[in-house]
């Protein structure tokens, strides 16, 4: 029933930590209303923390209306049921609740954050905000005009152009291919039963996650998941997105930008998280570029030549995709050699893995730090509801060093192979960079005339 976590407590105490006193249940509890969540019944801190995520993220929103759930996710708590957005802000603010919302590629979340002895009434204005939002005029026009003047400022961002290019190519017409935040056409074609209609069609029960963490005990939540969310409707009415590998190409995709610097991401086709080599992946991209100033990449292209002030790479496993992904910045003229060494790493790791010390040393590592991210009732709840969402199960928590400790140097060259050793990636760049050196890239990425050039578009959060 219960899955204890006491290896958490164990490791504070080893790691020298202020953490936890005693070991960590997480309890699955259902509401008298058939709501489900998993909960950490913790009472050293007084504060309940509930985050929670619909399956219905900016993916999902219309072609032409991108960013609509990213204008709901700024909209939500600026007024609700029969108050106006500054009584409703107000009333939050009296009760010390903390209540906010974010849209995702896959999710639409939420965080709730309320003292022990007021959680009745942030339980209650939390149901407000999602079940009755209330939209006004002068609140969409206030959020509106601040997204677009977001948009307006990363069009001189490189990260943010080098991101936009990069997902364009990446993804093509696949929705994942879209601007989050939307673009300035989008955003204004936004009305308000487009926002109510978000609300209808995602905000449901069926396709909901939740976790609680502080001083509740199963009896006093199962009520509170009732008021907070037994007024919402049944199940959600959300278009199927279709599964795909991403698009590679030979030339690099370049933003002319006059910086003095180059911004630059490369990536390969990955692996979904449901993916039996994934913890596999996850240790070879700690080795590679994932473990900051332990990594190979920071190690060859910074320290031994100096053209870097920071280099990494991770796994980014969405609902209906997976990639392999880095990025890094240096001089104009430095951009083609930087690629180069790159592009030596990863046929490197392709080829042979990693060594027994690198191995051993990624372990220690990744099952040390893996309880750092349970110091507090907000991340603890972070991390259960992740897991939820990734469908690992209730007790993945004290699986999950296991599986780390599990992992064979065959099975990191094995994962190895199947994400490097095809020799294909993408590559975007904003800048003014020289690629005269000898860049390999499926083949040769040393341009051979004109570089394929790639306009200001869209948004990318």
């Amino acid at each position: 029933m219960n899955r204890i976590l006491s290896f958490i407590a164990a490791s504070f105490l080893v790691l020298g930590i202020a953490g936890p006193a005693r070991a960590l249940d997480i309890e699955r509890v259902v509401s008298p209303g058939g709501i489900e969540a998993w909960l950490v019944e913790e009472h050293q801190v007084p504060v309940v923390v509930m985050k929670a995520a619909w399956i219905g993220g900016a993916a999902y929103d219309p072609r032409d209306r991108q960013g609509l759930a990213n204008m709901v996710s700024g909209l939500l708590d600026e007024g609700a049921g029969d108050m106006d957005s500054q009584t409703y802000q107000k009333t939050l603010d009296d009760n010390a609740v903390r209540l906010g919302f974010d849209a995702g590629r896959d999710t639409f979340s939420t965080t709730l954050k309320t003292l022990d002895d007021r959680r009745d009434e942030a339980f209650r204005l939390f149901a407000l905000a999602v079940s009755k939002p209330r939209f006004d005029e002068q609140a969409v026009e206030r959020i509106r005009a601040q997204i677009l003047t977001g948009l307006s400022q990363k069009k001189e961002d490189p990260n943010w152009l080098a991101g936009r290019a990069w997902f364009e190519s990446a993804f093509g017409d696949h929705p994942y291919a879209r601007p989050s935040n939307g673009t300035p056409e989008s955003v204004q074609a936004i009305t308000r039963e487009d926002l109510n209609g978000f609300a209808k069609r995602v905000l449901a029960r069926d396709n909901l996650k939740i976790a609680v963490v502080g001083p509740i005990t199963p009896e006093e939540l199962g009520p509170l998941l009732d008021k907070a969310f037994g007024d919402l409707p049944e199940k959600a009415d959300l278009p199927s997105l279709p599964d795909m590998t991403i698009a590679t190409r030979k030339k690099p995709i370049i933003v002319e930008k006059p910086f003095p610097q180059s911004v630059v991401l490369f990536g390969t086709p990955g692996i979904k998280r449901e993916d039996p080599d994934f913890i596999p992946a996850y240790v070879m991209n700690y080795v590679l570029g994932g473990g900051s100033f332990s990594s190979r990449l920071v190690e060859e292209v910074r320290v031994k030549h100096g053209l870097v002030y920071s280099i990494g790479t991770s796994l980014y496993p969405l609902d209906h995709s997976g990639f392999f992904f880095g990025q890094f910045g240096t001089k104009n003229k430095t951009v083609g050699v930087a690629l180069k060494i790159v592009r030596e790493q990863l046929e490197r790791m392709a080829k042979s893995g990693v060594t027994a010390e690198e191995l051993k040393d990624a372990k220690t590592y990744l099952t040390g730090s893996y309880p750092l991210g349970f110091d507090s009732n907000g991340s603890i709840a972070s991390r259960l509801l992740g897991i939820q969402l990734e469908n690992l199960g209730i007790d993945y928590v004290e699986k999950r060093n296991g599986l780390v400790e599990a992992v064979t140097r065959e099975d990191v060259q094995r994962a190895a192979k199947r994400i490097l050793g095809s020799g294909k990636w993408l590559v975007a760049v904003v800048g003014q960079p020289d690629l005269s050196e000898d860049v390999p890239a499926e083949g040769d990425l040393k341009p051979d005339g004109e570089a394929p050039r790639h306009g200001d578009t869209g948004g990318l959060d």
